[in-house]
């Protein structure tokens, strides 16, 4: 790869980064910039999650303060994300390249429908806690909320765009705590994915390193910044790349 493409990969690794450690869907942004400069779809999924599972283990980092009181939680939630995480990943793996093809446009659509509803869900959830008043949801989340957890984790270990969101969303909706705190869980179990897919991806796929190591050091740098001063941002902005960079995604593929 020439210096301008690795300093592309770099820019798009330290705002996916950002993203992911404040929102989630930073995907949308480092995928089309690998199809962009000529990666194939499969080896550039397999890339970008190996790129970007340093970034989840720092955006965790960088929230730790967030996490303190959270142990049992995220051991059980992890669990859930492990598993996840590796179904999808051979997944990946296992299917035709040609399903790969066909399913990643509907991927991103979906991806690009999450994070533009967001605050719709987010609305949901406070009108329906306002409902019921005292929250009885176990601490820990429910059961149908662990296997929305796992679920999460296999589409995050297939592709991932938008995982960040739908863990959100389906904390959100199955835990009394705070966004902050939700987030601050979302990172590890985003972490765990990320993480477990890529050591599967490295032992038995091919990786573009020089893409993959790119995209790393970004999103390790974005996601200090993420965790810092990402939650002073309007999300309304994130909202916008991230959908616009999908739609040209989407429209790349098709077009391909």
């Amino acid at each position: 790869m020439s210096l301008w493409e690795l300093l592309a990969l770099l820019g798009a690794g330290t705002a996916a980064g950002l993203i992911n450690t404040v929102v989630g869907s930073g995907t949308l942004v480092t995928f089309p910039t690998l199809l962009a400069l000529g990666v194939p779809p499969v080896i550039a999924n397999v890339s970008n999650t190996v790129g970007l599972a340093p970034g989840s283990l720092s955006g965790a980092w960088s929230m730790r303060d967030e996490l303190k009181g959270q142990r049992s939680r995220v051991l059980r939630l992890g669990l859930a994300s492990l598993i996840g995480g590796i179904v999808g990943a051979l997944l990946l793996l296992r299917l035709p390249s040609s399903a790969f093809d066909a399913i990643v446009p509907v991927l991103i659509g979906l991806g690009c429908l999450l994070v533009i509803i967001q605050p719709r869900l987010s609305r949901m959830v406070t009108a329906r806690r306002e409902r019921q008043g005292i929250q009885v949801d176990p601490p820990h989340g429910s059961l149908p909320m662990w296997l929305g957890v796992a679920g999460t984790g296999v589409y995050g270990g297939y592709f991932g765009a938008a995982q960040g969101v739908l863990l959100l969303a389906v904390m959100g909706i199955g835990l009394d705590e705070t966004l902050p705190r939700i987030n601050a869980v979302k990172n590890v179990l985003a972490f765990i994915v990320n993480g477990i897919a890529a050591v599967i991806f490295i032992a038995i796929s091919d990786v573009n390193w020089w893409a993959a190591g790119a995209i790393a050091v970004g999103a390790v740098v974005g996601a200090q910044v993420g965790g810092r001063v990402g939650r002073r941002l309007p999300p309304t902005v994130y909202r916008v790349i991230i959908v616009t960079v999908g739609v040209a995604a989407i429209i790349s593929l098709l077009s391909s």
